[in-house]
Parts: C-alpha cells; sequence; structure tokens
C-alpha cells in the first residue's frame, strides 16, 4: 500500500537527498537525458526534444499521486545539484510488486551513488510502500548497471530474449528481482 498522497518519501543517505519531481526538474533533465551515454542502454529517445521530456516528466510527477509509481529526483546532498532520477516506474498492488529504472550523470558515475540511491529506494519500496517484490531490467552490455542491481541485493533471473522493440530494434532484457524476503 502507498503512503498518503501528501506524504511523499524523501530520502536522504550519506551522500544524496532524493526528492518528489518537479515540473521545474525539466531543464537539467532534459540536459541528462540528452547525453548519449545515459540513454544508451535505456528505452529512452535519443535526442529527446524538450516536450518529450516536459511530458514524461509530467508523467512522473503524477504517478505517486495515483498510487501508480513514485520518482525520485536524486540530488547531490551537499549542492543540491540535480544528479540523475530513480523510480518505481510502475506499482502493482495486487502483486505487491514494482519495477524500477534510473539514471545518472556521467560525472556522478563510478562512485557508488546510484547504488546508494537503489539501496534507499529499494528500503522504502519493501517498508514504506509494503512490496514483496522488486524488478528491474537492464540490457546486454550494461554491466554497470548490473552491477549496481547485484550490489542493491537483486539477484539475475534470467534473459527475456527480444522482450521490447525501442530504438529500431528488438531488445533482450536481463531480469532481476529482489524479494522483501531476501533482506
Amino acid at each position: 500500500m502507498a503512503p498518503p498522497k501528501d506524504e511523499f518519501p524523501t530520502l536522504v543517505t550519506d551522500r544524496l537527498r532524493l526528492r518528489e519531481a518537479r515540473m521545474d526538474d525539466c531543464d537539467d533533465f532534459h540536459a541528462l537525458i540528452s547525453i548519449p551515454e545515459v540513454t544508451r542502454f535505456s528505452n529512452w529517445v535519443d535526442a529527446p526534444k524538450k516536450a518529450q521530456i516536459e511530458r514524461s516528466l509530467r508523467w512522473m510527477c503524477k504517478i505517486f499521486p495515483k498510487g501508480a509509481g513514485c520518482t525520485w529526483i536524486i540530488e547531490d546532498g551537499a549542492s543540491g545539484h540535480l544528479l540523475g532520477a530513480i523510480r518505481f516506474n510502475s506499482i502493482d498492488r495486487r502483486a505487491s510488486c514494482a519495477e524500477l529504472g534510473y539514471e545518472l550523470h556521467p560525472s556522478a558515475w563510478g562512485k557508488g551513488l546510484m547504488s546508494e540511491a537503489a539501496k534507499a529506494v529499494v528500503q522504502c519500496g519493501f517498508d514504506v510502500f509494503s512490496l514483496n517484490r522488486i524488478e528491474a531490467w537492464t540490457l546486454p552490455g550494461n554491466t554497470a548497471s548490473d552491477r549496481v542491481l547485484e550490489k542493491t541485493g537483486f539477484q539475475y533471473e534470467g534473459t527475456l530474449r527480444q522482450k521490447a522493440r525501442f530504438k529500431d530494434a528488438f531488445h533482450d532484457f536481463r531480469m532481476f528481482g529482489c524479494l522483501a524476503g531476501d533482506r
């Protein structure tokens, strides 16, 4: 069960602040998603137009009040600078399951920041949202994201061959899962 609509779960870690997404994040988020290395292993379109990011951000702002998901903007704890985003793209209430997705600016790569953010979000998912399962997918070759998930407690569960089509190609999904009982 999701927390009440007016109680967005802001999360604070040693180095990060994870807060609710806002429409005034549009310029910074557009700049992030426009970096080819950030979207290389994702289903984000290449070189998105600002209007596309506005629509996506509008959706990210609406999913929590609807109980359909939750989006956090990842900020540097000291400077408040936007470093990325992490989300429950969807929450299936009947199954007590959510799908995790995230992006991080290349300047923050290799510092353990996404693992730190993901651990906080996964803990929130189990403790606040009462989830039983959180799952995530990566594309073959995205070893950095595989490591983030493994450090966060996810287990590789197998590959779904040609699971989705985007960027003019079919893509295999490497599926990872984490259960409340795994902790």
